[in-house]
């Protein structure tokens, strides 16, 4: 009998299709890394990054960068917070347990 439900493989496939960009990978770690050393970050325990500086040194136009942001987004793996003209990111920590669980249910038994 299979440990998945077939809600979980959809998450499963959306989170992972998001990812499936080189660009929103480096993003997603980006934000993985500074949310996981600070925990908890920012002022509300989540935020981490403002979008402008997640596109340092990525070699891409910021339009750009905002358009990986919104697809990490509707895949679940980024909150995003605006604040005027400021838009602050963080990676949804749920979704770090989620996708630890994958791996652990992933192994061989």
């Amino acid at each position: 009998m299979s440990r998945y439900r077939n809600d979980d493989a959809q998450r499963y496939a959306d989170i992972f299709k998001a990812l499936s960009n080189p660009y929103r990978v480096k993003i997603f770690m980006r934000l993985a890394s500074c949310c996981i050393e600070a925990s908890p970050c920012g002022s509300d325990g989540q935020i981490c990054e403002c979008v402008g500086t997640l596109g340092k040194d990525l070699g891409i136009a910021g339009s750009t960068v905002s358009h990986h942001i919104k697809e990490l987004n509707r895949s679940g793996l980024v909150k995003i917070k605006r604040h005027g003209q400021r838009t602050e990111c963080s990676v949804d920590l749920s979704v770090i347990d989620l996708l630890l669980e994958f791996f652990k249910l992933a192994e061989p038994v």
